[in-house]
């Protein structure tokens, strides 16, 4: 097998001077690039990409953080986030935190990540000040997927987590819906940091749009998993008369509400109404109408926002400019999508 001493042998220069030329770097003369060119192909040599990205002071990976790869969303970014970087030669390195405080403590707030990887995307990953100074420390270029805490000079793509809640109310609202409840994510769970509030903001908005009045009786906290929806329908159910319509955080509470109604002989829609948020893959198996999110267009457009920069791909004139304006978020757009779970209300 040829390495690159034998190059450097044939051509007459160093091995530092190979390296330099067929990376193309404008430090070696032109007569100088043609000999080592000349050299390598007499020799059949191949530069390896992880031994050029070395050379260059490049791992060729890149870090991604998510609070726990089994949800839904985050595995769903993920893939997408893998296959864009392996088709542009870069490896992922996933750290899953998965509630844990000591490894955000290992990932985020120590030297774990310095010389292992060339960039950081951050999952809807919440910070605290801490973190934002251990990774100003690192001096990685980084990206941010969804909403939480910002981390300055990084760009950042999201969707509109209040307008999703807003669009799902208000789909309720115009099937004549009035008693409409809320099930949310618990402000104690990790993966609730703002996702809960924006969408408790957007639910209200439209009540008060369509002029009614949020009721707290009817809006309840859980957490962001199909168990955390089945118990929180089940103590609104308790509480008295059941509503008409419930409004899901998320489609795996929503699931979870369907189940709980089941459970006390209510059918879904004809007694009550559910939607939810996301497009969860079972959303459509289950017939569960929902506000659906580019899970995946949020990673590939992330990867491209943080290899750009990097020189992995030409770059793209339009993602460039989005990752210029790291303060202000690149927002996706989300859209309804109705199926079997919603219908007008029953009349009495």
């Amino acid at each position: 097998m040829t390495r690159i001493d034998d190059v450097a042998r044939l051509a007459g220069v160093s091995t530092a001077t190979v390296s330099r030329a067929l990376r193309g770097l404008p430090t070696v003369s032109a007569a100088t690039r043609r000999r080592v060119l000349a050299a390598a192909e007499q020799l059949d040599y191949e530069v390896s990409p992880s031994a050029s990205r070395l050379a260059g002071g490049r791992t060729g990976t890149v870090a991604v953080v998510v609070p726990r790869i089994t949800r839904w969303f985050f595995s769903t970014v993920v893939e997408a986030v893998e296959e864009y970087l392996h088709q542009s030669g870069y490896d992922l390195l996933l750290y899953n935190l998965g509630g844990r405080e000591q490894v955000r403590q290992r990932v985020l707030r120590t030297a774990n990540l310095h010389k292992r990887v060339d960039a950081i995307m951050l999952v809807a990953t919440p910070l605290r000040p801490a973190d934002l100074t251990a990774l100003a420390t690192l001096e990685l270029p980084g990206v941010t997927i969804s909403s939480g805490s910002r981390v300055p000079n990084w760009p950042c793509v999201r969707i509109d987590d209040v307008a999703a809640a807003r669009v799902a109310t208000k789909h309720l609202i115009d099937l004549g819906h009035r008693r409409i409840a809320h099930i949310s994510g618990d402000p104690d769970d990790e993966l609730a940091f703002t996702t809960h509030l924006d969408r408790r903001r957007g639910y209200q908005a439209a009540l008060r749009s369509a002029g009614l009045r949020p009721d707290p009786t009817l809006d309840i906290e859980s957490t962001f998993t199909i168990d955390g929806g089945n118990r929180a329908t089940a103590e609104l159910l308790a509480r008295g008369e059941p509503p008409t319509a419930i409004v899901a955080a998320c489609d795996e509470m929503a699931m979870g509400a369907m189940t709980a109604l089941r459970d006390v002989g209510l059918r879904v829609p004809q007694d009550v109404s559910v939607v939810g948020i996301d497009d969860h893959y079972l959303a459509g198996v289950l017939g569960l109408s929902t506000v659906a999110q580019p899970a995946a267009e949020q990673g590939r457009l992330a990867a491209q926002m943080l290899l750009d920069p990097l020189g992995a791909r030409p770059p793209n004139p339009v993602v460039s400019q989005r990752a210029a304006g790291c303060d202000t978020p690149v927002v996706l757009p989300t859209r309804l999508v109705v199926r079997d779970s919603t219908a007008p209300p029953r009349a009495h």
